[in-house]
């Protein structure tokens, strides 16, 4: 495990891109598995304004860790987000994004976007296997969509499945724990005063750490980055 501490926002978004852009010059194709929320779309930002022409956005290939069930054009709809903050302001081709489609069933969206990865994807260890999966972190601990009250989606056999928001009821589609543990290098982007108890518990293994999804993200390659802002890392 790597903990980049960062003084804001925008030096994770630096350094992240400064290591993505490692990751994608390594191969003639990369699968990226993108999050949603505040620190991503900074990265976005910083990404779309000095990395625009100095990455081949064609060997790249976008997918999602979760997807909130919205339409693509819907104001919380994590492919929205990146459509607004990257993909608009990059040359990359359609083919190479693979959305989930937050405005079909549900149920059946999990079992389509499942095969997706199974068919775009490397198998290793009989399971998909993103080159690069970004993740974030909830006040709750949760990651993906997957909530603490929910930790069977995480043992799931399946490849994704449907999670529900324990506050509002809303329903995502969420990867699962085999899948997030599969990919050959994990990062977590996590900012935020509110953080700083979750961060401290998981980090430190303290309390009932394993309570928390976040704290079971522990990939097989055991290539995993946190990088944190000095105010989510405040009690480390």
């Amino acid at each position: 495990m790597e903990i980049i501490i960062c003084n804001n926002k925008e030096e994770i978004a630096k350094k992240f891109s400064e290591e993505l852009q490692k990751i994608i010059h390594q191969s003639d194709k990369v699968n990226v598995a993108l999050s949603g929320g505040s620190t991503p779309k900074a990265i976005f930002d910083f990404i779309s304004e000095n990395y625009k022409d100095s990455i081949s956005w064609n060997n790249v290939h976008f997918y999602w860790g979760d997807e909130r069930c919205v339409g693509p054009d819907d104001s919380e709809s994590n492919f929205k987000m990146t459509q607004d903050h990257l993909f608009s302001k990059i040359d990359i081709p359609i083919e190479n994004i693979h959305r989930i489609k937050g405005e079909n069933d549900p149920r059946k969206e999990a079992i389509r976007y499942s095969k997706i990865l199974n068919e775009n994807l490397e198998i290793k260890n009989g399971i998909p296997c993103f080159d690069l999966l970004i993740l974030g972190m909830g006040e709750d601990g949760h990651t993906a969509s997957i909530f603490p009250d929910q930790m069977n989606l995480w043992n799931s056999d399946h490849n994704c499945e449907v999670a529900t928001h324990p506050n509002s009821g809303q329903l995502r589609i969420t990867i699962t724990g085999k899948v997030i543990n599969n990919a050959k290098t994990v990062t977590f982007l996590v900012t935020g005063l509110s953080k700083k108890e979750k961060i401290d518990e998981i980090l430190n293994k303290r309390n009932h750490y394993l309570d928390f999804p976040a704290a079971h993200v522990q990939p097989i390659s055991k290539n995993i980055i946190w990088y944190l802002d000095k105010e989510s890392a405040l009690y480390l």
